[in-house]
């Protein structure tokens, strides 16, 4: 499954867990893993806490630390920066299945990281199902 994802600004990180939610639901895998594959080179996805959103922001601060817009990069497009944090947070996320739904930790929530926006992105999902099922 395909899920469409819209960035507002150059950096910004997307809660897309209901929708990954949705794919695993409509799957019918009931014990597996759902693969979220982020098919960009200036974009990233990462597991972690959703409930409150000042985590994220610290997320972006501490990457642009990290990987400051102007750092005298050498990439002649100008935005080298958003694809070394793109590396930094990888461009998949493995997660349990089980009973149908995601197994996440009670703060977890899995997000599209945007380094390069704003810009209209997709994220795949694959539902696979473990021997167990």
């Amino acid at each position: 499954m395909r899920i469409e994802v819209r960035s507002q600004s150059r950096e910004e990180m997307i809660d897309i867990t209901r929708d990954v939610a949705a794919a695993v639901s409509g799957s019918g895998v009931d014990t597996g893993y759902a693969l979220v594959y982020c098919p960009h080179t200036t974009a990233g996805l990462t597991i972690n806490e959703a409930a409150d959103p000042d985590v994220r922001a610290d997320i972006l601060a501490g990457l642009s630390r990290l990987a400051p817009r102007e750092g005298g990069w050498r990439h002649a497009e100008g935005n080298a920066d958003a694809h070394i944090k793109a590396s930094l947070m990888g461009a998949s996320v493995l997660v349990p299945v089980r009973r149908g739904e995601l197994v996440l930790g009670t703060w977890q929530g899995i997000f599209f990281c945007e380094f390069d926006g704003p810009r209209r992105r997709s994220v795949d999902v694959t539902v696979m199902p473990s021997g167990d099922s």
